[in-house]
């Protein structure tokens, strides 16, 4: 049976080089980054992809990492720019964003659809809580007790900054005619 090694075991193995640690890094991350990438593509293939040009970053950067905050966290901040980068390298796909089933989808008679950029701009409108807290839960795929326990605040505080952040960037899908 293996051994459950620290995320700062895991890094110095990583760090050495060592494949057997580099492996269990990849396993113990391996399903919440997918599921973070199954999020922006209904493609496997393409998720997988972008998981694993993400965890190329996170090998390659993994000396970088000074243990300010967890490694999870960094490592879905690589993965997260490995989904831009692939979204803006292969710009023919079109993101359209609805920000859950019960809201509101986008107007299927607009000739205008979104990009990924113009999805960020709306969020760094948001005050910067709100938005901290929608990128933590919209973006990269936290719960709202990990959310809570990060920020210092209530499930509940989570909770009602995202409800804020769906109702004001629904409130500028509006503005621009984005949504029926």
């Amino acid at each position: 049976m293996p051994k459950n090694y620290s995320d700062q075991e895991l890094v110095d193995g990583c760090i050495r080089n060592d494949r057997i640690f580099q492996e269990l890094l990849y396993r113990k991350f391996f399903a919440k980054m997918m599921a973070m990438c199954m999020r922006y593509t209904n493609d496997r293939e393409q998720a997988l992809e972008i998981v694993n040009d993400g965890f190329l970053r996170v090998f390659k950067k993994l000396d970088t990492f000074s243990f300010r905050g967890s490694l999870e966290g960094w490592i879905r901040r690589l993965v997260y720019h490995s989904i831009s980068n692939y979204f803006k390298k292969h710009s023919k796909y079109l993101e359209r964003i609805v920000l859950e089933e019960k809201d509101s989808n986008l107007n299927e008679h607009s000739h205008t659809y979104l990009y990924a950029e113009d999805i960020m701009k709306m969020v760094s409108q948001l005050p910067p809580a709100t938005q901290k807290v929608f990128r933590l839960y919209a973006i990269e795929g936290y719960t709202h007790p990990e959310i809570a326990k990060q920020l210092s605040i209530s499930d509940g505080t989570s909770k009602w900054h995202l409800a804020t952040a769906r109702k004001k960037l629904k409130r500028l899908l509006d503005e621009h005619d984005y949504v029926d």
